[in-house]
């Protein structure tokens, strides 16, 4: 049954290479067509490859002429990525928009001018706290953890699509008929699982002060860590982005062309081979260690 919606409806998602805007905006023209209604999407993503800004503009209504939304005409804006869904605040109709955005932070290595534990860093520090009290309607999940939760990083896109479909007018059904078509048939089921997560989510209380405490601002004293390096050989697509982004150059390609930990003494644990890779198949593992007299750096180790 279709929807009868006024004037045009415009929805910003924005993030960076790799997190899925693209899915997400396909789902959301697909499910506007089904309600019979006509679709306008405009994206960029030249980017995309890898970790670089992403975004896609959805329009849709009995009419819609131009692809592009003006600047605080934007429904909704949402955020794969904490940093990127408050570059495009902006575009929100701040009176009765809706923001919602994943508090995933990737941080971009020039941002790292020194990556030490806790190390200030260039990326923004606008809390959850903060846009709460400026955004009438705002959502901000860990998407991320609950999708690591469910056996799946990937799915936090996803987990986002039900938070969204709780301030749209399609019909539930119409979110779980289109979802299995945009994403692998292996991850159904756990695509279904994070969509309903994400619906759940918006009906619990949530205090964003819980959220800000845990995220580090300011540089504090340095201390000794321990620093592991897991990689999925099996979602490693041999980009190549983690060996030419590496700060300390400690990572290479084996004869494989998978990624390899090679130099475990230079790693600093800074994470940005992880924050990069658009295929989830490095996770950093940073344990503080208690500093050892006799040996001044930590150990290091692969799992693989």
């Amino acid at each position: 049954m279709n929807i009868e919606i006024k004037g045009p409806t415009n929805v910003l998602i924005v993030g960076v290479g790799g997190q899925g805007v693209i899915m997400v905006s396909k789902i959301l023209a697909r499910l506007s067509q089904m309600q019979g209604l006509q679709v306008k999407q405009s994206e960029v993503h030249g980017m995309a490859k890898r970790g670089g800004s992403v975004f896609s503009h959805i329009r849709f209504g009995d009419e819609v002429w131009s692809p592009t939304i003006p600047m605080g005409e934007a429904d909704v804006v949402l955020g794969l990525e904490w940093a990127e869904g408050l570059r495009w605040l902006r575009y929100l109709k701040l009176d009765h928009g809706t923001f919602i955005s994943d508090t995933k932070r990737i941080v971009p290595p020039f941002s790292c001018r020194d990556r030490t534990h806790h190390a200030h860093h260039g990326y923004a520090h606008t809390t959850v706290a903060e846009i709460v009290d400026q955004v009438p309607n705002a959502f901000a999940p860990d998407a991320t953890g609950m999708a690591i939760e469910l056996g799946n990083e990937r799915v936090a896109n996803t987990i986002l699509l039900g938070i969204l479909s709780t301030v749209m007018d399609f019909p539930v059904e119409s979110w779980l008929e289109v979802l299995p078509e945009f994403v692998p048939p292996k991850t159904i089921e756990t695509n279904l699982k994070a969509f309903e997560a994400g619906r759940a989510w918006t009906q619990q209380d949530h205090d964003p002060d819980l959220h800000d405490s845990k995220i580090p601002v300011k540089k504090v004293q340095r201390m000794q860590r321990q620093v592991s390096l897991e990689i999925t050989d099996e979602w490693c697509k041999s980009c190549d982005i983690c060996v030419k982004m590496c700060p300390e150059r400690c990572l290479a390609l084996d004869e494989r062309q998978i990624a390899r930990l090679v130099n475990p003494e230079a790693c600093t644990g800074c994470r940005v081979c992880e924050w990069l890779c658009p295929d989830f198949a490095i996770a950093v593992h940073v344990e503080a260690v208690p500093i050892d007299p006799i040996v001044d750096k930590p150990a290091t180790e692969v799992r693989v």
